[in-house]
């Protein structure tokens, strides 16, 4: 079984390939559950106990809910809407490392359940409830990590797509083809009034605002409870087309609904964070123009200065040493956590600026981390894995 490629969107995914990185985001993971326990005890501050992680099957979701079991202790419950496989066809990359994931807390003796369901419908909120109801859990912690092209919103049943275009003026940009490396520059058309408010209906924060307003009504929120919903903010390369775009409105709507939220909460001693996070190469980053260029020259100035992070190691790091802070968690004056501190940090940024300048097709590889921005890619679908036999029969279901 092999990459299916088209456009830089990965057709297929490999189940053996999709588990195989599960295990090792989650041996990190375990690797650092000491130091977890060590950063709770220093600031007198509970490690979590019951975490719900909403889109919960890949990149920041996914290493959220393996940071909270296997390096917490915590009991976890999923919600993500992947793709199930038939005897033709694989599912999903997240469907197989939801399976992954369940397989290995069962071997462990950690409580888990994942919810195959829409996480935007009134329906899944009451199934998660149902749940925690039955199995006395309330939620200590609750990670927004959804990220989806469409949005019904359950009071119109209105369906909203969310539009990733420039505001005002139209957006070329540089992009190149993960496979073989060509480049090719590419014309955005700027969003419409309607194409910016179907965004943030979304991508912004009403969807959050509904979950925590739900949970609460039910009584299924413990003291304390903490939430979180990740972001990005990025350099000026990328500003036109995310942080200055649509999707940036989006993001900007989600940073004030923290703040509501944070008020709801505070009555019971939780909170609410929106975390910024560093660039990674995800499903929807390879196809954006410039974001995808960008994040292989950051790749490359990162890993020579050793300050490279992925989805696993930022979200260790989120949990040590920002929730498990001493005192109050670090924030910048929004109130927003920063996780992307390293890669906008000024010699970062000013050698990344230079390499994404001078990229050219014919020097790509020298000039970006074209072969780690690969390997990112497939990975995310279960392809270049190490010890995984990529010539043997695989089943998909």
């Amino acid at each position: 079984m092999k990459p299916m490629i088209r456009g830089n969107i990965c057709l297929n995914a490999h189940p053996e390939g999709c588990a195989a990185m599960v295990d090792g985001w989650i041996a990190r993971a375990k690797a650092a559950s000491s130091s977890m326990t060590a950063a709770a005890e220093a600031a007198g501050k509970p490690l979590p106990r019951a975490t719900l992680v909403l889109g919960c099957s890949t990149g920041y979701g996914l290493a959220s809910r393996i940071t909270a079991a296997f390096g917490c202790g915590a009991a976890t419950v999923g919600v993500s809407l992947e793709r199930e496989p038939s005897d033709r066809k694989p599912g999903t990359p997240g469907w197989y490392d939801n399976r992954a994931f369940d397989a290995a807390c069962a071997r462990d003796g950690l409580f888990s359940a994942t919810i195959d369901a829409d996480a935007f419908a009134d329906e899944t909120r009451a199934a998660v409830v149902a749940l925690a109801r039955e199995r006395g859990l309330r939620f200590d912690q609750v990670v927004y990590s959804l990220a989806s092209p469409v949005r019904v919103d359950p009071a119109t049943g209105v369906m909203h797509r969310s539009a990733l275009k420039p505001i005002g003026e139209p957006f070329t940009g540089r992009s190149f083809d993960v496979v073989d490396g060509r480049m090719s520059e590419v014309t955005i058309q700027p969003a419409t009034d309607d194409e910016v408010e179907a965004t943030v209906k979304v991508m912004g924060g009403e969807d959050w605002e509904l979950w925590i307003g739900a949970l609460s009504e039910a009584g299924v929120l413990a003291p304390g409870c903490v939430t979180l919903a990740y972001s990005y903010v990025g350099p000026s390369h990328t500003s036109a087309i995310y942080r200055g775009g649509s999707i940036g409105r989006a993001k900007e709507h989600l940073e004030r609904t923290a703040k509501s939220i944070a008020g709801r909460l505070a009555a019971s001693g939780g909170a609410a964070y929106v975390a910024v996070n560093k660039a990674v190469v995800t499903r929807a980053s390879a196809v954006i123009p410039v974001v995808a260029l960008y994040v292989a020259a950051l790749f490359k100035t990162m890993k020579e200065l050793g300050l490279h992070e992925d989805c696993q190691d930022q979200m260790l790091r989120l949990y040590r040493d920002r929730l498990l802070a001493p005192g109050a968690v670090p924030t910048d004056d929004e109130g927003r956590i920063r996780l992307d501190d390293l890669e906008m940090r000024a010699d970062v940024q000013e050698a990344t600026a230079r390499r994404f300048a001078s990229a050219s097709e014919d020097k790509l590889a020298e000039t970006v981390d074209l072969d780690g921005f690969r390997h990112d890619f497939l990975e995310a679908h279960g392809f270049d894995v190490p010890g995984v036999d990529y010539d043997a029969d695989v089943a998909f279901r």
